[in-house]
């Protein structure tokens, strides 16, 4: 849909604020249960496979939600979408609090989920019409320090939590946070709207639920199925399907609930490209590094947490720095280097073994989040840059949507990359060692020999994945050599387009 933005004198800083906090919350609840995930599989008694779910499934809902939230922006009110977003991830954190069973606490994920969804492209678009395009790197790496402020003090206060109480008490200790936001959301959000004349086109909706949510259910459920079972392909065919049917039906009406002309903008097809490939890719960090630390080297959460809280700290302090940087440079020459430490960074994780030292992992994770924190918001700007102001919406709901759909896609096929390497060297392993023995091993000898060759293939797991990210991530630098400072499009307006304005005070 069309639109224009009337902005006030100066930008509503009171919203910003308020729309910063929620979303901090949402994303300090994420970075949380990182380092919880390998006690959460020993009290659920669930696997790798099943577990990854609670950040699959919450990647999942955000991927079938996000793209009505185009619709939804232009629809409604700022105060009405934040109220309700906050409200369903307050519920969503209760029952997780207070769930004791495995499928109850994923019900509980994707409650969160579907309020968090709604969030992240509310705030994007408040931050694109708020600020003028020589100030919007600067914007959005103030922005992108606070939200970065998560996974800096996430890791470390979970690990904090976990080794003295349980896991459970990672959503009681958002719970009342969450509470008193919604409240002063309450009481203190006021904006305006005129009446805006566009409905939901249910069967768009529909598709694109089936679309995404089969392509990302499919590509979840390798890990744990395999890629010959027909749940995973025929899910992942059905995906394909019903978003082709989605993408042809939007490009053929005059107000699509998610537009995918926006495409036709180049810097913003290359910046959504090579998001979406790093994002695959980037989980293999967040989801390897606490499983080998805790599970492969018997480090404790307290102590995990620790060790990722310097990469996290330097990746938000560098966010406003990278801002500044792209308003004076752009974001080609940014995107350049990050991608390149990143990349580096990532090939030497795939070289971890039992000895490897505390230090040596808590300097390599820093050095790739410095790294890190001159791609995404550097790329995803200048893409965004590009799109004429009645686009926004649009474009922040894509790059979201995009962004969640391959994430999803990237922590399934990791672990299902983990999961099949671990088993085919744990057999290999196991053949050899039989081959050796010269006589029949006691009990106690057998079990500590699988022990072993169980820890060397998970091991083996690991570095094998960290070796396909950083194949993966090299193309991203690739491609980030064409990268153009981005100029905004000539707007095109209209009578209709005239006459409906979303007005930010």
């Amino acid at each position: 849909m069309e639109q224009s933005i009337k902005k006030t004198a100066s930008p509503p800083y009171g919203i910003i604020a308020v729309l910063m906090i929620g979303a901090f919350i949402s994303f300090l609840n994420n970075t949380l249960l990182n380092v919880a995930l390998p006690s959460m599989m020993k009290d659920l008694d669930v696997d790798t496979s099943t577990i990854q779910w609670l950040t699959t499934g919450f990647m999942l809902v955000n991927g079938i939600m996000i793209p009505s939230t185009a619709f939804l922006i232009q629809k409604y009110t700022v105060r009405r979408l934040f109220l309700v977003a906050m409200g369903l991830f307050t519920a969503g954190t209760v029952i997780a609090g207070i769930a004791h069973a495995f499928p109850l606490l994923l019900a509980a994920r994707m409650v969160q989920a579907s309020g968090s969804a709604i969030m992240m492209p509310l705030l994007m678009n408040v931050m694109l019409v708020s600020f003028p395009i020589e100030k919007r790197g600067t914007a959005m790496g103030v922005f992108g320090l606070i939200l970065m402020f998560a996974p800096a003090i996430g890791p470390t206060l979970s690990g904090w939590i976990i080794e003295h109480y349980s896991w459970r008490m990672l959503f009681h200790f958002i719970t009342p946070i969450a509470l008193v936001i919604l409240l002063i959301g309450y009481l203190k959000l006021k904006d305006k709207k005129e009446k805006v004349d566009i409905t939901l086109d249910v069967f768009s909706l529909l598709l694109s639920s089936i679309g995404f949510g089969g392509l990302l259910y499919g590509f979840s459920s390798a890990g744990s199925k395999g890629w010959d079972s027909p749940q995973v392909y025929l899910t992942i065919i059905i995906g394909v399907v019903s978003l082709l049917c989605f993408i042809v039906r939007q490009l053929k009406q005059e107000q699509p609930m998610l537009n995918f002309r926006i495409f036709k903008y180049n810097m913003f097809a290359l910046s959504s490209a090579i998001s979406a490939i790093v994002n695959i890719a980037m989980f293999s960090g967040f989801l390897l590094l606490p499983i080998y630390v805790q599970t492969i080297r018997g480090i404790s959460p307290m102590d995990a947490g620790l060790m990722l809280l310097p990469g996290a700290i330097i990746n938000a302090l560098m966010s406003p720095v990278t801002g500044r940087l792209f308003d004076k440079f752009g974001g080609r020459i940014l995107a350049i280097i990050g991608l390149f430490i990143t990349t580096v960074t990532t090939f030497y994780f795939s070289r971890l073994s039992f000895e490897t030292t505390y230090m040596s992992l808590v300097i390599l994770h820093a050095i790739r989040m410095f790294g890190m924190s001159m791609v995404f918001m550097p790329v995803s700007t200048n893409g965004l840059n590009q799109l004429p102001k009645r686009f926004y919406p649009h474009g922040t709901a894509m790059n979201n949507t995009l962004q969640q759909v391959s994430a999803a896609i990237g922590t399934g096929l990791l672990i299902t990359l983990m999961s099949n390497r671990s088993e085919s060297y744990g057999k290999e392993l196991t053949q050899s060692a039989m081959e050796n023995i010269s006589e029949q091993p006691t009990t106690a000898a057998l079990a500590e020999m699988q022990q072993q060759i169980a820890l060397k293939a998970m091991l083996e797991g690991i570095n094998y994945t960290f070796l396909i990210s950083a194949i993966i991530i090299g193309v991203a630098l690739i491609l980030a050599f064409f990268i153009k400072r981005a100029k905004p499009a000539e707007e095109k307006t209209d009578e209709n387009t005239a006459s409906r304005q979303v007005k930010i005070n």
